[in-house]
Protein backbone atom coordinates (compact mmCIF):
# COMPACT_ATOMS: atom_id res chain seq x y z
CA UNK A 1 0.00 0.00 0.00
CA UNK A 2 2.85 2.45 0.74
CA UNK A 3 4.33 1.55 -2.40
CA UNK A 4 1.22 2.51 -4.61
CA UNK A 5 1.35 5.90 -2.40
CA UNK A 6 4.62 6.15 -3.28
CA UNK A 7 4.17 5.68 -6.53
CA UNK A 8 1.32 8.01 -7.07
CA UNK A 9 3.07 10.82 -5.51
CA UNK A 10 5.99 10.14 -7.63
CA UNK A 11 4.27 10.00 -11.33
CA UNK A 12 2.42 13.30 -9.74
CA UNK A 13 5.89 14.99 -9.12
CA UNK A 14 7.37 13.10 -12.86
CA UNK A 15 4.15 14.18 -14.36
CA UNK A 16 4.64 18.10 -12.94
CA UNK A 17 8.37 18.31 -13.81
CA UNK A 18 7.44 19.67 -16.72
CA UNK A 19 5.14 22.28 -15.61
CA UNK A 20 5.79 25.76 -13.72
CA UNK A 21 4.82 24.89 -10.23
CA UNK A 22 2.53 22.78 -7.74
CA UNK A 23 0.79 24.34 -4.71
CA UNK A 24 -0.31 22.08 -1.65
CA UNK A 25 -2.82 23.80 1.12
CA UNK A 26 -5.09 22.24 3.67
CA UNK A 27 -7.82 23.58 5.36
CA UNK A 28 -11.45 22.87 6.95
CA UNK A 29 -14.65 23.04 4.87
CA UNK A 30 -17.85 24.11 5.39
CA UNK A 31 -18.42 21.29 7.66
CA UNK A 32 -15.35 21.58 9.54
CA UNK A 33 -13.98 18.56 7.84
CA UNK A 34 -9.89 18.90 7.27
CA UNK A 35 -9.56 19.02 3.16
CA UNK A 36 -6.16 18.52 0.95
CA UNK A 37 -5.87 20.55 -1.87
CA UNK A 38 -3.38 20.14 -4.65
CA UNK A 39 -2.90 22.44 -7.06
CA UNK A 40 -0.72 22.14 -10.80
CA UNK A 41 -0.43 24.26 -13.75
CA UNK A 42 -2.63 23.06 -16.74
CA UNK A 43 -0.22 21.06 -19.50
CA UNK A 44 -1.02 22.80 -22.07
CA UNK A 45 -1.58 26.47 -20.70
CA UNK A 46 1.12 27.94 -17.66
CA UNK A 47 -2.15 30.74 -16.84
CA UNK A 48 -5.67 30.60 -16.75
CA UNK A 49 -6.54 33.04 -20.13
CA UNK A 50 -7.18 36.54 -19.78
CA UNK A 51 -7.47 37.27 -23.51
CA UNK A 52 -10.75 38.49 -23.21
CA UNK A 53 -10.76 40.42 -20.23
CA UNK A 54 -7.75 42.41 -21.66
CA UNK A 55 -9.71 43.25 -24.47
CA UNK A 56 -12.12 44.62 -22.42
CA UNK A 57 -9.89 46.55 -20.46
CA UNK A 58 -8.39 48.03 -23.46
CA UNK A 59 -12.01 48.84 -24.95
CA UNK A 60 -12.51 50.31 -21.73
CA UNK A 61 -9.48 52.43 -21.98
CA UNK A 62 -10.41 53.07 -25.53
CA UNK A 63 -13.57 54.87 -24.45
CA UNK A 64 -12.49 56.50 -21.70
CA UNK A 65 -9.62 58.22 -23.68
CA UNK A 66 -12.24 59.18 -26.44
CA UNK A 67 -14.76 60.38 -23.08
CA UNK A 68 -11.33 62.20 -22.18
CA UNK A 69 -10.79 63.87 -25.51
CA UNK A 70 -14.40 64.61 -25.95
CA UNK A 71 -14.61 66.51 -22.40
CA UNK A 72 -11.26 68.66 -23.43
CA UNK A 73 -12.95 69.63 -26.99
CA UNK A 74 -16.08 70.72 -25.13
CA UNK A 75 -14.37 72.68 -22.78
CA UNK A 76 -12.33 74.57 -25.26
CA UNK A 77 -15.61 75.68 -27.28
CA UNK A 78 -16.90 76.24 -23.99
CA UNK A 79 -14.23 79.19 -23.68
CA UNK A 80 -14.74 80.03 -27.00
CA UNK A 81 -17.97 80.62 -26.75
CA UNK A 82 -17.91 82.40 -24.07
CA UNK A 83 -15.16 85.13 -25.09
CA UNK A 84 -17.32 85.15 -28.62
CA UNK A 85 -20.57 85.55 -26.31
CA UNK A 86 -18.97 88.17 -24.35
CA UNK A 87 -18.13 90.53 -26.95
CA UNK A 88 -21.59 89.75 -28.70
CA UNK A 89 -22.95 91.15 -25.45
CA UNK A 90 -20.60 94.13 -25.70
CA UNK A 91 -21.50 95.12 -28.83
CA UNK A 92 -25.40 94.57 -28.40
CA UNK A 93 -24.71 97.00 -25.26
CA UNK A 94 -23.07 99.75 -27.15
CA UNK A 95 -25.63 99.59 -30.21
CA UNK A 96 -28.32 99.77 -27.73
CA UNK A 97 -27.02 103.18 -25.84
CA UNK A 98 -26.32 104.62 -29.35
CA UNK A 99 -30.38 103.64 -29.76
CA UNK A 100 -31.13 105.28 -26.74
CA UNK A 101 -28.96 108.22 -27.34
CA UNK A 102 -30.34 108.80 -30.62
CA UNK A 103 -34.01 108.26 -29.33
CA UNK A 104 -33.37 111.15 -26.66
CA UNK A 105 -31.51 113.20 -29.38
CA UNK A 106 -35.02 112.91 -31.91
CA UNK A 107 -37.55 113.46 -28.34
CA UNK A 108 -35.44 116.66 -27.66
CA UNK A 109 -35.25 118.29 -31.06
CA UNK A 110 -39.12 117.48 -31.28
CA UNK A 111 -39.36 119.47 -28.78
CA UNK A 112 -37.67 121.84 -30.27
CA UNK A 113 -39.71 121.74 -32.99
CA UNK A 114 -42.55 121.89 -31.44
CA UNK A 115 -41.52 125.21 -29.36
CA UNK A 116 -40.40 127.19 -32.56
CA UNK A 117 -43.32 126.30 -34.37
CA UNK A 118 -45.71 127.50 -31.28
CA UNK A 119 -43.47 130.78 -31.32
CA UNK A 120 -43.90 131.62 -34.91
CA UNK A 121 -47.66 130.39 -34.13
CA UNK A 122 -47.65 133.54 -31.79
CA UNK A 123 -45.73 136.34 -33.50
CA UNK A 124 -48.30 135.30 -36.56
CA UNK A 125 -51.55 135.84 -34.20
CA UNK A 126 -49.15 138.80 -32.92
CA UNK A 127 -49.00 140.07 -36.53
CA UNK A 128 -52.66 139.99 -36.88
CA UNK A 129 -53.91 141.39 -33.94
CA UNK A 130 -51.38 144.69 -34.67
CA UNK A 131 -52.70 144.51 -38.15
CA UNK A 132 -56.40 144.84 -37.26
CA UNK A 133 -55.22 147.46 -34.33
CA UNK A 134 -56.02 151.43 -35.98
CA UNK A 135 -53.30 153.42 -35.37
CA UNK A 136 -53.12 155.78 -32.76
CA UNK A 137 -53.44 159.38 -33.35
CA UNK A 138 -50.40 161.60 -32.41
CA UNK A 139 -51.22 164.49 -30.26
CA UNK A 140 -49.29 168.27 -31.93
CA UNK A 141 -47.85 169.17 -28.84
CA UNK A 142 -45.97 165.80 -28.01
CA UNK A 143 -42.90 165.11 -29.64
CA UNK A 144 -42.20 161.19 -30.43
CA UNK A 145 -38.95 159.20 -29.84
CA UNK A 146 -38.56 157.45 -33.30
CA UNK A 147 -38.32 159.43 -36.83
CA UNK A 148 -39.83 156.53 -38.32
CA UNK A 149 -43.60 157.75 -36.91
CA UNK A 150 -42.70 161.43 -37.78
CA UNK A 151 -42.15 160.43 -41.33
CA UNK A 152 -44.98 158.04 -41.85
CA UNK A 153 -47.67 158.50 -39.04
CA UNK A 154 -47.65 155.36 -37.70
CA UNK A 155 -46.37 153.72 -34.74
CA UNK A 156 -42.49 152.78 -35.33
CA UNK A 157 -43.25 149.51 -34.01
CA UNK A 158 -45.39 149.09 -36.22
CA UNK A 159 -43.62 150.27 -39.45
CA UNK A 160 -40.82 148.02 -38.82
CA UNK A 161 -43.02 144.90 -38.28
CA UNK A 162 -41.36 144.45 -34.43
CA UNK A 163 -42.74 141.55 -32.54
CA UNK A 164 -41.99 143.16 -29.70
CA UNK A 165 -44.46 145.89 -29.37
CA UNK A 166 -45.41 145.77 -25.95
CA UNK A 167 -42.12 146.05 -25.06
CA UNK A 168 -41.37 149.13 -27.27
CA UNK A 169 -44.68 151.20 -26.31
CA UNK A 170 -43.31 149.83 -22.46
CA UNK A 171 -40.21 152.61 -23.34
CA UNK A 172 -42.11 154.85 -24.83
CA UNK A 173 -44.47 155.60 -21.76
CA UNK A 174 -41.47 155.42 -19.36
CA UNK A 175 -38.86 157.64 -21.10
CA UNK A 176 -40.49 161.32 -21.35
CA UNK A 177 -39.92 163.01 -25.24
CA UNK A 178 -36.84 165.39 -25.04
CA UNK A 179 -36.97 168.79 -24.09
CA UNK A 180 -37.73 170.96 -27.74
CA UNK A 181 -36.36 174.70 -26.24
CA UNK A 182 -32.96 175.60 -27.90
CA UNK A 183 -32.99 173.54 -30.50
CA UNK A 184 -32.74 173.96 -34.34
CA UNK A 185 -34.91 172.00 -36.46
CA UNK A 186 -34.24 168.60 -36.97
CA UNK A 187 -33.70 168.17 -40.32
CA UNK A 188 -31.34 171.04 -40.16
CA UNK A 189 -27.39 170.53 -38.73
CA UNK A 190 -26.45 170.83 -35.35
CA UNK A 191 -24.70 169.70 -32.17
CA UNK A 192 -25.43 166.23 -30.87
CA UNK A 193 -27.63 167.09 -27.68
CA UNK A 194 -29.23 163.33 -27.11
CA UNK A 195 -29.31 160.28 -28.14
CA UNK A 196 -32.16 157.69 -27.87
CA UNK A 197 -32.70 154.27 -26.90
CA UNK A 198 -31.17 151.56 -29.07
CA UNK A 199 -34.12 149.71 -31.23
CA UNK A 200 -33.41 146.27 -32.60
CA UNK A 201 -34.21 145.71 -36.09
CA UNK A 202 -32.51 142.31 -36.75
CA UNK A 203 -30.35 139.80 -34.70
CA UNK A 204 -28.04 137.96 -36.75
CA UNK A 205 -28.37 133.74 -37.41
CA UNK A 206 -25.10 132.80 -36.81
CA UNK A 207 -21.55 133.56 -35.10
CA UNK A 208 -20.59 134.67 -38.70
CA UNK A 209 -23.04 137.96 -37.32
CA UNK A 210 -21.39 138.50 -33.65
CA UNK A 211 -20.07 141.81 -35.36
CA UNK A 212 -21.13 143.37 -38.74
CA UNK A 213 -21.77 146.89 -40.45
CA UNK A 214 -25.39 147.53 -41.66
CA UNK A 215 -26.35 150.39 -43.76
CA UNK A 216 -28.77 152.71 -45.76
CA UNK A 217 -28.05 154.81 -48.72
CA UNK A 218 -28.48 158.97 -48.55
CA UNK A 219 -31.53 160.38 -50.04
CA UNK A 220 -29.23 160.72 -53.14
CA UNK A 221 -29.01 157.15 -53.70
CA UNK A 222 -28.24 156.36 -57.27
CA UNK A 223 -28.26 153.33 -59.70
CA UNK A 224 -30.99 150.79 -59.53
CA UNK A 225 -31.69 150.58 -55.86
CA UNK A 226 -33.32 153.35 -53.83
CA UNK A 227 -32.48 155.03 -50.84
CA UNK A 228 -34.87 152.45 -48.77
CA UNK A 229 -32.32 149.44 -49.46
CA UNK A 230 -30.54 147.91 -46.65
CA UNK A 231 -27.58 146.58 -46.77
CA UNK A 232 -25.70 144.46 -44.34
CA UNK A 233 -22.15 142.70 -44.12
CA UNK A 234 -21.45 140.20 -41.59
CA UNK A 235 -17.45 140.45 -41.08
CA UNK A 236 -16.69 137.63 -38.73
CA UNK A 237 -14.55 135.45 -40.70
CA UNK A 238 -11.43 135.24 -42.94
CA UNK A 239 -12.65 136.23 -46.43
CA UNK A 240 -15.48 138.02 -45.73
CA UNK A 241 -17.40 138.88 -49.50
CA UNK A 242 -20.68 138.93 -49.51
CA UNK A 243 -23.29 141.93 -49.43
CA UNK A 244 -26.92 141.26 -48.58
CA UNK A 245 -29.35 143.46 -49.84
CA UNK A 246 -32.90 144.12 -48.50
CA UNK A 247 -35.93 145.97 -49.97
CA UNK A 248 -36.37 147.38 -47.09
CA UNK A 249 -36.61 147.53 -42.97
CA UNK A 250 -38.86 145.43 -42.51
CA UNK A 251 -37.24 142.78 -45.12
CA UNK A 252 -34.68 143.03 -42.81
CA UNK A 253 -36.53 142.00 -40.21
CA UNK A 254 -38.06 139.30 -41.72
CA UNK A 255 -34.46 138.33 -42.88
CA UNK A 256 -35.46 138.14 -46.35
CA UNK A 257 -32.66 139.19 -48.92
CA UNK A 258 -33.63 140.36 -52.05
CA UNK A 259 -29.99 140.53 -53.25
CA UNK A 260 -26.79 138.93 -52.49
CA UNK A 261 -23.38 140.56 -54.08
CA UNK A 262 -20.49 138.68 -53.77
CA UNK A 263 -17.63 141.50 -53.40
CA UNK A 264 -14.40 141.01 -55.75
CA UNK A 265 -12.06 142.41 -53.02
CA UNK A 266 -12.05 140.35 -49.03
CA UNK A 267 -13.28 143.17 -46.80
CA UNK A 268 -11.91 144.38 -43.58
CA UNK A 269 -13.45 144.79 -40.35
CA UNK A 270 -16.59 146.89 -39.67
CA UNK A 271 -15.95 149.98 -41.03
CA UNK A 272 -17.86 149.98 -44.47
CA UNK A 273 -20.07 152.58 -45.64
CA UNK A 274 -22.99 153.75 -48.33
CA UNK A 275 -22.99 156.69 -50.37
CA UNK A 276 -24.62 157.42 -53.14
CA UNK A 277 -24.90 153.71 -54.78
CA UNK A 278 -21.77 152.72 -53.98
CA UNK A 279 -20.07 150.88 -51.18
CA UNK A 280 -16.80 152.31 -49.74
CA UNK A 281 -14.99 149.75 -47.60
CA UNK A 282 -10.83 148.99 -46.81
CA UNK A 283 -9.60 146.11 -48.40
CA UNK A 284 -8.69 143.11 -46.15
CA UNK A 285 -4.82 143.43 -44.70
CA UNK A 286 -4.00 146.54 -46.96
CA UNK A 287 -4.22 150.24 -46.63
CA UNK A 288 -6.16 150.39 -50.05
CA UNK A 289 -9.63 152.12 -50.27
CA UNK A 290 -12.30 150.54 -52.68
CA UNK A 291 -15.33 152.02 -54.22
CA UNK A 292 -17.80 148.72 -55.24
CA UNK A 293 -20.23 150.66 -57.53
CA UNK A 294 -23.53 148.57 -57.32
CA UNK A 295 -25.43 149.25 -60.30
CA UNK A 296 -22.45 147.78 -62.76
CA UNK A 297 -21.10 145.47 -59.64
CA UNK A 298 -17.84 146.37 -59.73
CA UNK A 299 -14.81 148.22 -58.23
CA UNK A 300 -14.77 151.47 -59.69
CA UNK A 301 -12.34 152.92 -57.92
CA UNK A 302 -9.15 152.24 -55.56
CA UNK A 303 -6.57 154.21 -53.59
CA UNK A 304 -4.03 153.41 -50.97
CA UNK A 305 -4.94 155.83 -47.94
CA UNK A 306 -1.63 157.65 -47.56
CA UNK A 307 0.38 156.52 -44.25
CA UNK A 308 -2.62 155.16 -42.77
CA UNK A 309 -1.90 152.46 -40.20
CA UNK A 310 -3.95 148.85 -40.97
CA UNK A 311 -4.46 145.31 -39.67
CA UNK A 312 -4.46 146.11 -35.82
CA UNK A 313 -1.90 149.22 -35.70
CA UNK A 314 -4.43 151.80 -34.68
CA UNK A 315 -7.72 149.87 -33.61
CA UNK A 316 -10.55 151.60 -31.41
CA UNK A 317 -10.43 150.14 -27.95
CA UNK A 318 -12.84 146.66 -28.67
CA UNK A 319 -10.18 146.01 -31.79
CA UNK A 320 -11.17 143.95 -34.63
CA UNK A 321 -9.05 145.66 -36.77
CA UNK A 322 -10.24 148.68 -36.99
CA UNK A 323 -7.75 151.07 -38.23
CA UNK A 324 -9.96 152.88 -41.10
CA UNK A 325 -13.50 153.39 -40.85
CA UNK A 326 -15.51 155.15 -43.46
CA UNK A 327 -18.07 157.66 -41.98
CA UNK A 328 -21.11 159.84 -44.11
CA UNK A 329 -22.60 162.89 -42.93
CA UNK A 330 -24.50 166.10 -44.59
CA UNK A 331 -21.06 167.44 -45.65
CA UNK A 332 -20.04 164.09 -48.01
CA UNK A 333 -17.72 160.82 -47.26
CA UNK A 334 -15.05 160.71 -44.43
CA UNK A 335 -12.64 158.27 -43.60
CA UNK A 336 -11.28 157.84 -39.50
CA UNK A 337 -7.93 156.19 -39.16
CA UNK A 338 -4.56 157.18 -37.58
CA UNK A 339 -0.55 157.08 -38.34
CA UNK A 340 2.86 156.72 -37.19
CA UNK A 341 2.73 160.62 -37.54
CA UNK A 342 -0.14 160.90 -35.43
CA UNK A 343 1.28 158.59 -32.57
CA UNK A 344 -1.98 156.82 -32.78
CA UNK A 345 -3.73 160.05 -32.30
CA UNK A 346 -7.40 160.10 -35.15
CA UNK A 347 -6.94 161.41 -38.26
CA UNK A 348 -10.25 162.70 -40.18
CA UNK A 349 -9.51 163.13 -43.93
CA UNK A 350 -12.30 163.99 -46.42
CA UNK A 351 -12.51 162.31 -49.40
CA UNK A 352 -13.69 162.73 -53.09
CA UNK A 353 -16.16 159.86 -53.51
CA UNK A 354 -15.49 158.73 -57.28
CA UNK A 355 -11.86 158.92 -56.93
CA UNK A 356 -10.97 158.39 -53.37
CA UNK A 357 -8.69 161.30 -53.19
CA UNK A 358 -7.69 163.23 -49.93
CA UNK A 359 -9.38 166.59 -50.57
CA UNK A 360 -8.43 167.64 -46.63
CA UNK A 361 -7.16 166.22 -43.54
CA UNK A 362 -7.32 166.99 -39.38
CA UNK A 363 -5.20 165.47 -37.21
CA UNK A 364 -7.34 165.57 -33.32
CA UNK A 365 -5.90 165.10 -29.82
CA UNK A 366 -8.24 162.08 -29.24
CA UNK A 367 -6.29 159.08 -29.11
CA UNK A 368 -8.21 156.18 -31.11
CA UNK A 369 -7.16 153.32 -29.35
CA UNK A 370 -9.04 154.88 -25.71
CA UNK A 371 -12.54 155.13 -27.61
CA UNK A 372 -14.63 152.39 -28.67
CA UNK A 373 -16.25 153.84 -31.80
CA UNK A 374 -16.55 157.35 -33.96
CA UNK A 375 -19.18 158.82 -36.65
CA UNK A 376 -19.33 161.94 -38.07
CA UNK A 377 -22.46 164.65 -38.02
CA UNK A 378 -22.63 167.58 -40.09
CA UNK A 379 -18.47 167.91 -40.09
CA UNK A 380 -18.08 167.26 -36.38
CA UNK A 381 -16.61 164.04 -35.40
CA UNK A 382 -17.94 162.02 -32.37
CA UNK A 383 -16.48 159.51 -30.02
CA UNK A 384 -17.95 156.77 -27.97
CA UNK A 385 -16.66 155.90 -24.75
CA UNK A 386 -17.14 152.03 -24.22
CA UNK A 387 -18.30 149.26 -26.21
CA UNK A 388 -19.15 146.96 -23.34
CA UNK A 389 -20.68 149.03 -20.67
CA UNK A 390 -24.70 149.48 -20.91
CA UNK A 391 -24.47 152.71 -19.89
CA UNK A 392 -21.77 155.34 -21.69
CA UNK A 393 -21.67 158.30 -23.22
CA UNK A 394 -20.36 159.85 -26.58
CA UNK A 395 -17.58 161.45 -24.76
CA UNK A 396 -15.37 163.86 -27.35
CA UNK A 397 -16.32 165.48 -30.26
CA UNK A 398 -14.05 167.49 -33.20
CA UNK A 399 -15.22 170.33 -35.29
CA UNK A 400 -13.99 169.80 -38.64
CA UNK A 401 -14.81 173.59 -39.35
CA UNK A 402 -12.92 175.15 -36.27
CA UNK A 403 -10.39 172.40 -35.44
CA UNK A 404 -11.55 172.74 -32.11
CA UNK A 405 -12.05 169.40 -30.07
CA UNK A 406 -13.95 169.57 -26.59
CA UNK A 407 -15.19 166.86 -23.88
CA UNK A 408 -18.95 166.12 -23.95
CA UNK A 409 -21.22 163.70 -21.90
CA UNK A 410 -24.08 162.16 -24.51
CA UNK A 411 -25.89 159.57 -23.12
CA UNK A 412 -25.48 156.10 -24.75
CA UNK A 413 -26.56 152.62 -24.05
CA UNK A 414 -24.57 149.58 -25.69
CA UNK A 415 -27.41 147.17 -24.63
CA UNK A 416 -26.54 144.45 -25.69
CA UNK A 417 -22.73 145.12 -24.12
CA UNK A 418 -20.60 144.71 -27.04
CA UNK A 419 -20.87 147.62 -29.56
CA UNK A 420 -18.91 147.06 -32.41
CA UNK A 421 -19.81 149.44 -35.22
CA UNK A 422 -21.81 153.10 -35.17
CA UNK A 423 -22.33 154.89 -38.09
CA UNK A 424 -24.89 158.13 -38.69
CA UNK A 425 -27.38 158.28 -41.32
CA UNK A 426 -28.00 161.70 -42.51
CA UNK A 427 -31.12 161.24 -44.42
CA UNK A 428 -32.60 159.40 -41.92
CA UNK A 429 -30.99 161.28 -38.80
CA UNK A 430 -30.22 158.14 -36.67
CA UNK A 431 -27.49 156.46 -35.63
CA UNK A 432 -27.28 152.11 -37.20
CA UNK A 433 -25.13 150.11 -34.79
CA UNK A 434 -23.99 146.67 -34.62
CA UNK A 435 -24.14 145.67 -30.88
CA UNK A 436 -23.43 141.64 -30.10
CA UNK A 437 -25.32 140.16 -33.06
CA UNK A 438 -28.42 142.69 -33.05
CA UNK A 439 -28.71 145.70 -35.91
CA UNK A 440 -30.02 148.43 -33.72
CA UNK A 441 -30.39 151.87 -34.46
CA UNK A 442 -30.86 155.59 -32.33
CA UNK A 443 -33.13 158.51 -32.78
CA UNK A 444 -30.75 161.49 -32.30
CA UNK A 445 -31.78 164.96 -31.86
CA UNK A 446 -29.37 168.18 -33.12
CA UNK A 447 -29.56 171.61 -31.96
CA UNK A 448 -26.72 174.38 -29.98
CA UNK A 449 -25.07 174.10 -27.17
CA UNK A 450 -25.65 176.00 -24.39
Amino acid sequence: MQFLVVMWISSLLVGTQAQSTASFSRGNDRNKRCQYTFMVDSPTEASCPATASSAEIEALKSRLGLVEALISRLAGGEATDTEAQTGLRTAYTQVIGDRDRLQQENTRLGQQVKQLQQTVEELQREAERLRSRPCPQQSSQSVPLYDSSRQTGTDPSWSYGSPAYQELKAEVAEFPAPRTENTESIRGCGELLWVGEPVTHRKADSIAGRYGVWMQDSAEATGPYGPNMVWRIDTVGTEVRQLYGYEDMDQLSRGFPAKVLLLPEAVESTGAAMYRGSLYYQRRRSRTLIRYELGSESIAARRDLPHAGFHGQFPYSWGGYTDIDFAVDENGLWVIYSTNKAKGAIVVSQLDPHSLEVMNSWETNIRKATVANAFMICGRLYTVASYGSPNTTVNYTFDTATSQSKAIAVPFQNRHRYNSMIDYNPAQKKLFAWDNYHMVSYDIRLGKQQ
